[in-house]
């Protein structure tokens, strides 16, 4: 019998899947393999561990798996790409192929069909084939320049709302110390003032880790937490918006758009904004409320050869 395995290597956790040619035999969490951000001693031990813990519930020898496919944010450039099929060739001898997030993505939510798909995990990217098989993508340039709408940004965006309201009540410095967003905040960073909030933010922190506290003061009403948030929507809809003129502008069909990621799939105020933002802006859009599971998508492509697109978008 044939084996396959599929992951999903994110910049918050890794998402590996082992299947035959018909059903999923087993699935795994494990850390972060997102190079770019853990470096590849983290990438490392991450993927080895999810492969190995999958292929332990699915009774299987790694060395079992016909064909691998790794969907990853920076596949696009060789260095890196590289370096995680060295990291996969250590466990698997089978053939192993190298994607990006986004293709593993779009193969979850149409199959080789077109349309555009969305990922707002701890970065962000729009991704979209037309029915010739072109793509195009927007956004996912990285966390320091780009990633509008995700984890990441919305951490930093609201760190940077919350100094912003401190400098604006100076004079009244309790105000935004009662705030439900800094109360989360702290919590999470462990700090006890502004001051220390502001330091721990320019020291390299990982802002993803903030997006729970956000979407807490935002459910408890904090209207600065709603603000960012909603702009995370607002954010992500353009990235979408610029796909669909780039693939779409001929075209009278209706134009499939799916979510991926945790960004979508844990706060509703995003994913409502994004939708409706959406909604409004093609009447072609058939916007599918159901956030994708990546990791299917890399599965599927493992067990068949993926599809050759006439030209990638730059």
């Amino acid at each position: 019998m044939a084996y396959y395995l599929g992951i999903d290597g994110g910049g918050s956790k890794t998402t590996c899947v082992v299947g035959d040619g018909l059903s999923v035999l087993a699935t795994a969490l494990s850390g972060p393999s997102n190079i770019t951000r853990v470096g590849e001693t983290r990438a490392r031990e991450s993927l080895h561990d999810a492969i190995g813990q999958a292929c332990a519930v699915a009774k299987i020898d790694p060395r079992q798996v016909q064909r691998a496919c790794v969907g990853v944010a920076g596949a696009g450039y060789e260095q890196i790409a590289s370096a995680l099929h060295k990291i996969i060739a250590e466990v698997i001898v089978g053939e192993i192929e190298v994607v990006g997030d986004m293709q593993i993505a779009l193969q979850a939510a149409l199959g080789t069909g077109p349309g555009v798909i969305v990922i707002a995990g701890t970065g962000s990217i729009a991704y979209g084939r037309d029915a010739r098989g072109r793509t195009a993508r927007a956004g996912g340039w990285g966390f320091a320049i780009s990633d509008e709408g995700s984890a990441h940004w919305i951490g930093r965006a609201a760190v940077a709302a919350l100094l912003r309201l401190a400098d604006d009540a100076a004079e009244d410095r309790d105000v935004p110390q009662i705030s439900p967003l800094f109360r989360e905040l702290k919590a999470i960073w462990t700090v006890d003032s502004f001051e220390e909030l502001a330091h721990t933010a320019n020291s390299s922190p990982d802002f993803a880790t903030l997006l729970p506290g956000v979407m807490a003061a935002a459910d408890a009403g904090n209207e600065l937490a709603g603000q960012v948030l909603q702009q995370a929507g607002r954010e992500l809809a353009q990235l979408a918006g610029i796909v669909v003129r780039r693939l779409f502008v001929e075209e009278g069909a209706l134009i499939p758009l799916a979510m991926g990621g945790g960004v979508f799939r844990y706060s509703s105020i995003v994913r409502d904004v994004f939708c409706n933002t959406m909604s409004s802006l093609d009447p072609r859009l058939e916007v599918n409320r159901r956030v994708v599971e990546p990791v299917a998508g890399a599965l599927m492509m493992a067990r068949k050869a993926p599809l050759q697109p006439e030209a990638e978008g730059k």
